[in-house]
């Protein structure tokens, strides 16, 4: 079925204010998983609700938390999230970097126990609304380690996405977010919730041999995630994957990838470096030369025929302009984790839904 953004963002404000949150924490964290969905993302969308409500039952989410400030300097912030939700804390941190970067032409934020930070692109979209270039890495702990090391057959860290923003001069900004595994666990969830396989080179199942098998990953014993590149040329992704992994856990201060054990909290870091380019570069310059070099670009001749070219975000502004006009689609299974969601924090379905049980339309 098909939902529209704003059906869906009731739907969700509704679960997460009865889960504990603030009429505004939930507004906003809704909003921030819808959006997802809008760009085409849907392993961050929607789907993530009953999982945010399974954290909060077990207390390694907490809601209404706030970035407490650690310390800082006039280029630097350190926060620690408190196991607040991502889209709370993330959006604090990013907005502090934000206003000395401004200052100052750059300036390094550093969250560390965060709750799940949604869309990572999102942060990068933030900084360039404000004519801002930012460099974002998120690792976690506490986790399943689920992505193996290139050559390896053992999980040892999270998907550890990237997230590199570049404003545009009238126009959407250049937005590149991916996990550093060969596919976001979040994906790997949908296909299951669908029932549709996985790409090539993306899932070992727990012999280590290649699937495409999306159950593969949550069986007993589980499977694991390749990096991106897969089995031949996994050695570049898994240096990206490793070295996001350093860098998010050892400056952030909230720790590296390890294995689960009792009483390790679960959180997820951030670190982000944002910059001013016209304090950097000859502000006449950079703009046209942004513009200049992506045109450039897309109009490389399409390789296949009937093919086009796209630079990164072209994909999302496509998915958000045709699932704002035509609604979002939902699979059933997912759709039946959203309403059993609802019924664990006290809210009835049909609150939510039509008396058919199928969902209000606005």
């Amino acid at each position: 079925m098909r939902m529209q953004a704003e059906e869906l963002r009731r739907i969700g404000r509704a679960i997460f204010q009865a889960a504990g949150s603030s009429a505004e924490e939930a507004g906003k964290v809704a909003t921030r998983l819808v959006d997802a969905n809008l760009t085409g993302h849907d392993s961050h969308g929607v789907i993530r609700i009953a999982q945010y409500l399974d954290e909060v039952r077990k207390g390694t989410l907490v809601p209404n938390r706030q970035a407490l400030l650690v310390r800082e300097t006039d280029v630097i912030a350190v926060f620690d999230g408190q196991f607040g939700y991502g889209q709370i804390v993330a959006e604090q941190a990013l907005t502090a970097a934000i206003g000395k970067a401004m200052r100052h032409g750059i300036a390094l934020a550093a969250l560390r126990r965060a709750g799940h930070l949604g869309r990572l692109g999102d942060w990068a979209e933030l900084a360039a609304d404000a004519g801002l270039v930012s460099l974002n890495f998120v690792n976690a702990i506490g986790l399943a380690l689920r992505v193996v090391p290139h050559g390896g057959r053992d999980g040892r860290g999270t998907t550890n996405p990237i997230a590199i923003g570049i404003p545009v001069a009238d126009g959407p900004p250049v937005v590149l977010d991916f996990a550093t595994a060969a596919i976001a666990e979040g994906k790997v969830r949908v296909a299951r919730n669908k029932g549709v396989e996985v790409p090539p080179e993306c899932l070992l199942d727990a012999d280590g041999r290649p699937t495409t098998d999306p159950r593969a990953l949550y069986a007993d014993p589980p499977g694991n995630l390749l990096p991106f590149g897969g089995a031949v040329t996994g050695h570049k992704g898994g240096g990206l994957w490793l070295l996001t992994d350093l860098l998010a856990g050892s400056l952030t201060g909230g720790g590296c990838s390890r294995p689960s054990e009792p009483g390790l909290p679960v959180g997820s870091n951030l670190l982000s470096i944002v910059i001013a380019p016209e304090l950097v570069a000859d502000g006449e310059l950079f703009a046209p030369e942004i513009r200049r070099y992506l045109e450039f670009v897309r109009s490389a001749r399409p390789r296949i025929a009937g093919g086009e070219v796209l630079t990164p975000g072209e994909p999302e502004q496509r998915a958000r302009a045709e699932r704002l006009a035509n609604g979002i689609p939902i699979d059933p299974a997912t759709w039946e984790q959203i309403m059993a969601a609802a019924e664990q924090v006290g809210v009835r379905p049909t609150d939510l839904t039509g008396s058919d049980g199928a969902a209000r339309t606005p």
